[in-house]
């Protein structure tokens, strides 16, 4: 099976990269060629998949079995793809997010028959828009789509939390650290090499057309175990302050569609639509193994143990303000 893979160095689609060579899968990469992650065994294509022509005239004796989108956000992109992969590959997959479903939730657990509504966050109303189009390509045209909606998935170098490192340099040195909520909202952040054992199942799967998937794992985490699991393996105690989501958000609006828009409100899953088409799906790395490699990442990484001063102020300015009312 020959599969492109558009980007694929990235967080999540580097664990695909690898597990699809893996299994024999002849993988072909589209990017600028410029990540730190190298995937080993991967036939390179170096281009820009923003510059259409450029794009279509280095694919043009391609075709594919599947073609995935990992950089596709908005539907100025899925035009550029529905114009150049048209007739060129046997499935595309579009990387939608779980962010699109609907926000807050109104039943739970999520399934993939969630409807999908978030006024928070401009991000999942795109990618909600990109569904739509595709689905009627689908519908209408018989491109052959399937939509995967990843929702936090991580590797060693993805920190938790949306404030970086510098969250973590406060753990670190027992400074306060911010807590949206009470803490008790429950989360769920998916290994990015479990991930890839649903996702790379779907590839060139003529029974996934015309259908769309979350995967995650089954492990449900409360906000407050989630940042004491990361100072317990750095061996410190925590020292959290919990406020109010939408008074972050007042102050820092950056955060209103990741947290009023995603991690404000409990996000539980029901995977039984992937593991019924993918059998042996199953989620094993729980984040008290996967924090493991985050800490030791970064221990062995001093250049990425940056400190942004604005972002550590502005904290700082959340606290003061919430504490003096």
């Amino acid at each position: 099976m020959k599969v492109l893979f558009i980007g694929g160095t990235g967080v999540i689609s580097s664990a695909c990269s690898d597990l699809a060579v893996a299994t024999g899968i002849t993988l072909y990469h589209l990017n600028r060629g410029r990540s730190h992650r190298k995937i080993d065994g991967v036939n390179q294509i170096t281009g820009d998949i923003r510059n259409k022509q450029e794009v279509q005239n280095i694919l043009k004796s391609y075709t594919f079995d599947a073609v995935v989108n990992w950089i596709c956000f908005t539907p100025e992109h899925l035009q550029t793809d529905l114009e150049v992969f048209r007739g060129k590959t046997g499935q595309y997959v579009f990387i939608s997010s779980a962010s699109a479903y609907q926000k807050p939730p109104q039943q739970l657990p999520i399934t993939e028959a969630t409807p999908l509504e978030n006024p928070f966050w401009q991000y999942s109303r795109d990618k909600i828009a990109c569904e739509k189009i595709l689905m009627d390509e689908y519908q209408k045209n018989n491109f052959p789509a399937t939509i995967v909606r990843p929702s936090h998935t991580y590797d060693q170098t993805l920190l938790p939390f949306d404030w970086g490192y510098t969250v973590l340099d406060r753990i670190k040195k027992g400074k306060p650290v911010i807590i949206h909520g009470d803490g008790t909202s429950l989360w769920t952040l998916t290994h990015h090499r479990d991930f890839a054992k649903g996702f790379v199942g779907l590839l060139g799967n003529q029974k996934v057309l015309g259908e769309a998937f979350h995967i995650t794992s089954d492990e449900l985490l409360p906000w407050n175990n989630i940042y004491e699991l990361i100072a317990r393996e750095l061996g410190i105690p925590l020292n959290p302050v919990h406020i109010p989501s939408d008074y972050i958000a007042k102050i820092d609006p950056r955060m209103e569609g990741s947290l009023l828009g995603d991690k404000a409100h409990s996000m539980i899953f029901d995977n039984s639509k992937i593991k019924r088409f993918v059998p042996e799906y199953q989620a094993k790395i729980n984040f008290a193994e996967g924090v493991k490699e985050i800490i030791k990442w970064y221990e062995n990484h001093p250049d990425w143990q940056l400190t942004d001063p604005a972002t550590d102020k502005l904290i700082e300015e959340i606290l003061q303000k919430y504490g003096g009312e």
